[in-house]
C-alpha cells in the first residue's frame, strides 16, 4: 500500500486566472487529463558507494503505476525532460512520485517519495511544481527534490487535440523499449603493461554501458592477447552513450591488477556501419582493437491486449513473410519472433503481513528484460500485457518471474518458470506451476501465459553452429560443498557409462554369452574388412534412428532423473545453511587461494559432466529439433565421406584453416560441434525446464470469480 508522505510543494509562475476544481464533479471516470513533464532532480541523495546515484522516477495513482522514467546514470542532478499523459478518474486520488536508485543485479534502492494533491491545481493552467522528497524512516533527512510541469484540463476541452492524443495513447500502449543495438567485437590487445613477475600478464576486459556489463575471457601469459569475442548492448539514448572499458590482470589468491582504461563515445559513430577502432589505454600502457557497429532497434515492445501483433492480420502476414524460407539468408541474427501474453496468476504466496501481496512480473529472454505493472494487495492478479521479442537463438529459454513489490525494501521472490522456446505450443493459453529460485521444486501459485513463436528453421539451424549470446555479468560462483559433490557425482555417472560399455565389450571377449559373442565376432570381421570412414557418422546416424524408433513405439525406457533432482534440492537446503553460517563467519584470508582453486575444480567438474550429458541427450532425442539437425548433418557427412576420397576432404579442410584468417581477419573463432552441443540441455537443465503438473483446482474452468482486492 502507498502511504501519503508528508512533503511540501511550491507552485511557481505568474498568477493566471483559472477555474477552481470545485466547479467540476470529481467522480466521473476519465473526466480529466493530466499532462506532466518530468524536468529534473536537484541534490538527490547518494545511494552508491561512489557518492552518486542512478535515479529514475515512478508515477502512481490509486495504487497503479502509470509512468516510469528512463534511468540517468551517476548523477545527483539528473535532467529527464520526459512527458506523460494520464487520464484521471478522480481528483481526490493524489499523484505519488517515487524516486529510486537503479542497481543492476540487485534490488533498487529507495531514494525518496512525495505526492501532488491534484485538487490544489488550477484547471487549464501550466504550473511548475517543486516536490521535496521524504522518507518516513528518516523524516528529517534532506533527500533532494523533483521539478515538474503539470497541466490539468477537463477531457472534453481537449477534443481539438484528439489526433495527437491517439498517437500518444498508441505510444503508451505499444512502446519501444530501446532504440538500437550496439555490437562490440573485442579483437585483441597490443603491448599491454606487464603486471606479473614473469614479465607477462593474464589480461581480461570489462565493458559497461549504463547498467549493462560484460566480461571477456582471460588470456593467460601474454601482453598481446587475442580475444575475438562479441558482445551486444541495448542503446536507450537517441544520441548514443559512452561505453566504459577497463583492462585487468587476473591474479589467483589476491586482488586483480588494474592495467588501464578507455572509453568509446557512441555519439561520434555513424549508424549502420562497422567502425574499426584502435583505442589507447589511459592510466596504463597498450591499446585495444575493437569493431563497433550501431544498428537499428530490435522489435522489443510492451503493449495491452488491444494491440497484438499476431492478431492484426496485416502485421501477422508481415511477420510470417519476414521469417519465410525465402528470407533464409537475410540478417542471420534475426532468427524469429516471440510474443508473450502475461495474462494472470492465481493463488500466489502471501508475502505481506496483511496476508496479501503486491505482485509484478519480469519477463526475460537472454539479456532482454521487461516488466509488467504492479497489482496491489492481490493474490490473483491480472496483468493482461503483451511482450514481443526478437529471437536471436531458437535454443534460448524464456524466464518469467513473479515478485512482490515492497515499498522501500528488496522485492520478495514469489515464483519462477523457465520455458525453452522449442517446447512452446503456439496460441495455447497454459497454466504454469511456479517454481522456487533454483527451479527444482514447486512453490505456491500458477501463472497463465499464452506464447507464440515464429522462426526461420534454416536461420535457426545455422545459428546453432555459432557462439551463444553471452549474458550480462552474473554473480560469481562461491564454493559449495553440495555443488562440488553434485558435479563429482554427475561426472562419475558419465564415466560409469564408459566403464559399463568397456565391461560389455570385455564380456563379449570372454564369451559369457556365446550367441552375443558370436554375433559380435562376425560383426567385427565384417566391419574391419569393409571399413570406410563414412561408417563412423553412419553408426551415429543408426543410433539416433534406433532411439527415435524406441520413442515412437512407446518402448523408451528413459526415466525422470530423480537423482539429479534430489541433489538439487539438497543443494538448495545446503545453500540456506551456508547463508546463515556466512553471516556468523567468513573464510579466512589465508584460505582464499584454496577456495578459488576449489571453485575452479567444482566448475570444471560441472562442465565435464554437462558435456557428457549433452552428448547423451543428443542421441536420446531430448530436443527433437537438435536431434533432427544432427541426423541431417550426419547424413551429409556420410554421403560426403562415401563419395569423396579422404585426401580431398583433408585438403579442403586444411586450405580452409590456413586461409581463414586471410579471408576474414577479424572472424571470431568457434567450434561448430561445441556450439551445437552448447544448445543441448544437460540433465540439470532438464530438471529445471521440466514442467510441473498443475493442481486441478487451478484449471481455468474452476477459477475463482471473486479475486481479493
Amino acid at each position: 500500500m502507498i502511504l501519503a508522505q508528508s512533503c511540501c510543494y511550491q507552485l511557481e509562475g505568474t498568477n493566471l486566472v483559472g477555474t477552481s476544481n470545485a466547479d467540476f464533479p470529481s467522480g466521473d471516470p476519465g473526466m480529466y487529463q493530466l499532462d506532466i513533464t518530468l524536468r529534473r532532480g536537484q541534490n538527490l541523495a547518494a545511494r552508491d558507494r561512489g557518492g552518486t546515484s542512478d535515479p529514475y522516477v515512478k508515477f502512481k495513482i490509486g495504487g497503479k503505476e502509470v509512468f516510469r522514467s528512463k534511468t540517468i546514470h551517476k548523477n545527483l542532478n539528473p535532467v529527464w525532460e520526459e512527458k506523460a499523459w494520464i487520464l484521471i478518474d478522480s481528483l481526490r486520488e493524489p499523484l505519488y512520485i517515487k524516486v529510486f536508485d537503479y542497481d543492476f543485479g540487485f534490488q533498487d534502492d529507495f531514494i525518496g517519495s512525495a505526492f501532488l494533491d491534484l485538487t490544489s491545481l488550477e484547471l487549464n493552467r501550466q504550473t511548475d511544481v517543486t516536490l521535496s522528497l521524504k522518507d518516513p524512516r528518516y523524516p528529517h533527512h534532506d533527500l533532494g527534490s523533483i521539478l515538474l510541469s503539470v497541466l490539468l484540463a477537463p477531457r472534453e476541452q481537449r477534443e481539438v487535440f484528439q489526433t495527437q492524443s491517439l498517437r500518444l495513447s498508441d505510444l503508451h500502449r505499444k512502446s519501444q523499449l530501446w532504440r538500437g543495438i550496439v555490437s562490440v567485437t573485442l579483437i585483441e590487445g597490443r603491448e599491454l603493461k606487464a603486471m606479473d613477475a614473469n614479465g607477462r600478464s593474464d589480461p581480461y576486459v570489462k565493458f559497461r554501458l549504463g547498467h549493462q556489463k560484460y566480461k571477456s575471457k582471460i588470456v593467460p601469459k601474454t601482453l598481446n592477447p587475442q580475444w575475438r569475442e562479441q558482445f551486444d548492448f541495448h542503446l536507450y539514448e537517441e544520441r548514443g552513450g559512452i561505453i566504459y572499458i577497463t583492462v585487468w590482470d587476473k591474479d589467483v589468491g589476491k586482488k586483480d591488477d588494474f592495467i588501464g582504461r578507455c572509453q568509446i563515445d557512441l555519439s561520434t559513430l555513424s549508424k549502420e556501419q562497422t567502425h574499426k577502432l584502435e583505442v589507447p589505454l589511459e592510466d596504463g600502457e597498450g591499446r585495444l582493437v575493437l569493431l563497433v557497429t550501431l544498428t537499428a532497434s530490435a522489435a522489443v515492445t510492451i503493449s495491452d491486449f488491444s494491440v497484438s501483433s499476431l492478431e492484426d492480420q496485416k502485421e501477422r502476414e508481415e511477420i510470417l513473410k519476414r521469417y519465410s524460407p525465402m528470407t533464409m539468408f537475410r540478417n542471420m541474427k534475426d532468427v524469429g519472433f516471440l510474443q508473450v501474453k502475461v495474462i494472470r496468476a492465481e493463488a500466489l504466496m502471501a508475502a505481506d503481513v496483511t496476508g496479501k501481496s503486491d505482485p509484478f512480473c519480469v519477463v526475460e529472454l537472454n539479456n532482454d528484460r521487461l516488466l509488467t505493472h504492479t497489482i496491489y494487495k492481490n493474490l490473483n492478479p491480472e496483468w493482461n500485457k503483451i511482450f514481443t521479442f526478437n529471437i536471436k537463438d531458437i535454443h534460448s529459454v524464456l524466464e518469467v518471474t513473479v515478485y512482490d513489490e515492497d515499498r522501500d525494501r528488496t522485492a520478495d521472490f514469489l515464483g519462477k518458470v523457465a520455458i525453452p522456446l522449442l517446447s512452446i505450443q503456439n496460441g495455447e493459453q497454459k497454466a504454469y506451476v511456479l517454481k522456487n529460485k533454483q527451479l527444482t521444486g514447486p512453490t505456491k501459485g500458477v501463472i497463465y501465459l499464452e506464447i507464440d513463436v515464429i522462426f526461420n528453421a534454416v536461420k535457426a539451424s545455422i545459428r546453432t553452429l555459432m557462439p551463444k549470446e553471452q549474458k550480462y555479468i552474473e554473480e560469481e560462483n562461491r564454493l559449495s560443498k553440495q555443488l562440488l559433490l553434485r558435479n563429482f557425482a554427475r561426472m562419475k555417472r558419465c564415466i560409469m557409462v564408459l566403464i559399463n560399455a568397456a565391461y560389455y565389450i570385455s564380456s563379449c571377449f570372454d564369451w559369457d554369452s556365446p550367441p552375443r559373442s558370436l554375433a559380435a565376432f562376425l560383426l567385427f570381421l565384417f566391419v574391419v574388412w569393409n571399413f570406410e570412414l563414412y561408417m563412423i557418422p553412419l553408426a551415429l546416424l543408426l543410433l539416433l534412428a534406433w532411439n527415435y524408433f524406441l520413442i515412437v513405439s512407446g518402448k523408451d525406457n528413459r526415466q525422470h532423473d530423480t537423482v539429479v533432482e534430489d541433489m538439487l534440492e539438497d543443494e538448495e537446503e545446503e545453500d540456506d545453511r551456508d547463508d546463515k553460517d556466512s553471516e556468523k563467519k567468513g573464510f579466512m584470508n589465508r584460505l582464499y587461494a584454496i577456495q578459488e582453486v576449489c571453485v575452479s575444480v567444482q566448475n570444471i567438474l560441472g562442465e565435464v559432466a554437462s558435456f557428457g550429458e549433452r552428448i547423451k541427450n543428443t542421441f536420446n532425442w531430448t530436443v527433437p529439433f537438435l536431434s533432427w539437425l544432427a541426423i541431417v548433418a550426419l547424413s551429409v557427412f556420410t554421403i560426403i565421406l562415401y563419395f569423396i576420397p579422404l585426401r580431398y576432404i583433408v585438403l579442403v579442410w586444411g586450405i580452409n584453416k590456413f586461409t581463414k584468417r586471410l579471408r576474414s581477419p577479424y572472424a571470431i573463432d568457434n567450434n561448430e560441434l561445441l556450439d551445437f552441443l552448447s544448445r543441448v540441455p544437460s540433465d540439470v537443465q532438464m530438471v529445471q525446464y521440466h514442467e510441473l503438473k498443475q493442481d486441478p483446482s487451478h484449471s481455468p474452468s474452476k477459477r475463482k470469480k471473486n479475486n481479493p482486492v
